[in-house]
């Protein structure tokens, strides 16, 4: 018995199968031609030959119904519109080749024009700015590069296939082979290899991909099971309002494109491209990370409505740029930006925020093939010292593991990684990493100041040790001869429950205090952030949550330690409402919060509702979010 799978788009369509009545051992070479012969059959079932559409169309229960489908949030926004569902490949006409030199010289010549192509790809997207994207497409650039992709396709060629059936061949080798790996940066990199195998093929037919669709849309969602970077950039000439991606994470190529171009993502949905039809309407929830497939007309028009309420509203918020965040009794707030990529920082003008409060120096590091020297990170945050001129910048240590993985670092499997070897843990273990990247800040600054805060301290001596580490480099830099930073300021994350109970010797060493309430609501409920059964569960707008926050309030206070929060809650008008009616007067969140969070504090009476939370905030409730929300609909807060 001899059974290979029939493999298409990376799943297992079938099994082909082929028994033999005496016992034998099956060759190599009889192995490869049954395999052969099964991406024969995969494409012509993708040609629809061996069903008939008719009668799929008229069988019972066919009828489509509104589906709701949950994945990740790659890139915030909401849209609506019609689902164009990407479809790279083209249908492989002939599998064995005539001539096989003729073949090869097909191969060659459209490698060549492919890369010639990509070349004019990459000099187009210098028009979108600064930023990764742009680094992201160079390091596609150098994907089409790579000989030995070329060597294996032409050695596909001289076993018999015409040039598309090999690129066919070693598309599917490669995925296989590389869906297999643990690692997920080489699970990512996996798109940017289909995508070239993609484009190839449309250039061995005659047709450059962008002349491969039909006439699209004006406006219209994509849908796709994956994506590298190019070929969103090929759909550049029409309005993408959406994008759906099966595969994906917040670092992935195509991910960061998008935000580029501002377009709402959710990834990681599940079966998207069988569920979701050409003109079926569609809508992207990015801010939730959910997809709604042929809603009612009713959600449709509501979500449509919605839709242009935002877009009117951001015309109303770019208005506001300049306007301060006063609350109607005269405090200030101060609205600060979470950044982690030079794309992010053309926000800190667009939005009026007074700095950056949060800087995630990780994700540079995750889009990477290896870990960047002293150079290359001192180039990287001067960058973002030089375009955030004079408004101050701090900025996070690697808060890496857990569930931002390095492909370059060597990690093993954790039971729950939240709590696991991650953020100073490593960077106390592998001093070497934190030392490059301080010197890197130091370098960087020059004579400008320096913020630093360290993440997920979970006792004064991991402080104190990192503290060290800061001091030997200053004093390096000072005997190098170089400027070094005036002032340098240090600070922590507030993520750990247990630091909660060393708080004044915490106050002695720092020069302030941020609090991560990502993290420290999964650790105070005991209750994983990614556990969709868990997601609603328990509320931040809680009396546990919120005595927290009233005694770290306190406590800061009383020793001068300026506090900001810098999580979820600081994003979202209700509880922005709530921190500032606690007294938090530093919020740091993303660009699109910053217009509707100002324009809430703008209408609100501070100290009215600093009185009314201190009279529910004692109750045992399981959320005080509806009381909140009622408070501002009677007080005329805009939320």
């Amino acid at each position: 018995l001899m059974g290979v799978p029939i493999l298409r788009g990376g799943r297992v369509h079938g099994v082909l199968v082929v028994q033999n009545r005496s016992l034998r051992h099956y060759t190599e070479d009889e192995i490869e031609v049954l395999q052969t012969i099964a991406m024969v059959v995969a494409e012509l079932a993708a040609r629809g030959e061996f069903v008939n559409p008719l009668e799929i169309a008229q069988s019972p229960g066919g009828g489509l119904l509104p589906v709701r489908l949950v994945g990740i949030r790659l890139n915030p926004g909401l849209a609506v519109g019609p689902a164009v569902l990407h479809e790279p490949r083209l249908l492989i006409r002939q599998v064995v080749a005539e001539d096989t030199a003729a073949e090869l010289g097909r191969l060659r010549h459209a490698v060549a024009a492919m890369r010639e192509a990509i070349d004019e790809l990459v000099a187009t997207s210098r028009d979108l700015g600064i930023g990764e994207h742009y680094d992201v497409l160079e390091s596609y650039r150098m994907f089409a590069a790579d000989r030995g992709w070329v060597r294996r396709i032409a050695d596909a060629i001289r076993s018999g296939l015409t040039a598309e059936a090999a690129v066919q061949k070693v598309r599917e080798d490669t995925r296989s082979r590389m869906m297999q790996a643990t690692d997920p940066y080489l699970r990512e990199r996996l798109h940017d290899l289909e995508d070239l195998a993609n484009r190839l093929q449309h250039h061995l037919s005659g047709d450059p991909p962008s002349a491969a669709w039909a006439e699209l849309p004006p406006e219209f969602i994509l849908v796709a099971r994956a994506m590298g970077p190019a070929e969103l950039m090929d759909y550049a000439r029409w309005r993408i309002t959406g994008l759906v991606l099966e595969e994906g994470s917040p670092t992935a190529h195509v991910a960061i494109v998008a935000r580029a171009f501002d377009i709402p993502v959710v990834g990681r949905v599940q079966d998207a491209t069988s569920r979701i039809e050409t003109g079926d309407v569609v809508i992207v929830d990015g801010d939730h990370g959910q997809v709604l497939i042929r809603p009612s007309d009713h959600i449709r028009q509501s979500v449509m409505a919605t839709v242009e309420t935002r877009s009117r509203r951001r015309t109303f918020y770019d208005t506001m740029r300049s306007a301060p965040p006063v609350t109607l009794d005269g405090i200030t707030i101060r609205l600060l930006l979470n950044a982690g990529l030079l794309i992010d920082l053309p926000q800190l003008r667009a939005t009026g925020a007074e700095g950056i409060g949060l800087f995630r120096t990780e994700i540079p590091f995750m889009v990477r093939d290896s870990f960047p020297g002293v150079v290359e990170q001192t180039e990287f945050y001067r960058s973002v010292f030089d375009q955030a001129e004079d408004r101050p910048v701090i900025f996070r240590t690697l808060d890496i593991g857990g569930d931002k993985v390095l492909p370059y670092l060597p990690h093993a499997s954790e039971d729950n990684p939240a709590m696991g070897w991650r953020a100073i843990r490593i960077g106390l273990d592998r001093p070497a990493m934190l030392r490059q990247q301080l010197r890197a800040l130091i370098r960087a600054a020059g004579a400008r100041p320096l913020f630093v805060k360290f993440p997920m301290i979970a006792e004064v001596a991991e402080l104190e040790r990192a503290r060290a580490i800061l001091d030997m480099e200053l004093a390096r830099a000072a005997k190098e001869g170089r400027a070094l930073p005036e002032p340098i300021k240090i600070g922590v994350m507030l993520e750990v429950p247990a630091l909660l109970w060393q708080l004044p010797a915490l106050c002695q060493r720092i020069d302030f205090l941020s609090i991560g309430t990502n993290d420290l609501v999964q650790f105070l409920f005991a209750c994983d952030r990614g556990n969709p059964r868990l997601a609603d569960r328990y509320d931040p707008l809680s009396m546990p949550m919120l005595a927290l926050f009233r005694e770290v309030i306190a406590q800061t206070r009383d020793a001068g330690v300026p506090l900001s929060m810098c999580g979820e809650m600081a994003g979202s008008p209700l509880e922005a409402m709530a921190l500032i009616a606690l007294g938090f007067r530093t919020l740091s969140m993303a660009a699109t919060a910053i217009g509707p969070v100002k324009t809430m504090i703008r209408s609100l009476d501070a100290t009215a509702a600093a009185g009314y939370l201190q009279e529910i905030g004692g109750r045992p409730d399981h959320s005080l979010r509806a009381k909140l929300e009622a408070y501002a609909r009677d007080h005329a807060v805009a939320l």
